[in-house]
């Protein structure tokens, strides 16, 4: 049980993270973003969990989203996210607090 409390709370509670990682490499997509969360790190949040992220993660200014529009219809496609220059500093602080922790635990 403390186990399982530990993964819930390191993957589908700090989404955040998962997120940040993936846009590093590209902009993407929310249904893209689930496949490679599923694909990459093996667990599968819910599509729901995964908008309500995002949706925090742009108000806190961490991505931000742009449209991909066709161009002979001048309409909306899709909505891509990139991380912006804060989301990446707030990854990085997030990961160095990790590995703190991390070390700390193994002493």
């Amino acid at each position: 049980m403390a186990y399982n409390r530990l993964v819930e709370k390191l993957t589908k509670e700090n989404l955040w993270l998962y997120i940040i990682y993936l846009l590093k490499k590209k902009p993407m997509y929310g249904y893209e973003i689930i496949k490679y969360i599923k694909d990459k790190f093996n667990f599968s949040p819910a599509l729901i969990t995964v908008y309500v992220v995002l949706y925090k993660m742009e108000k806190e200014g961490l991505i931000k989203r742009v449209k991909e529009r066709y161009e002979s219809l001048n309409i909306s496609k899709r909505n891509y996210y990139v991380v912006t220059e804060k989301g990446l500093e707030t990854f990085r602080r997030g990961l160095r607090f990790l590995r703190e922790t991390y070390e700390n635990l193994i002493e």
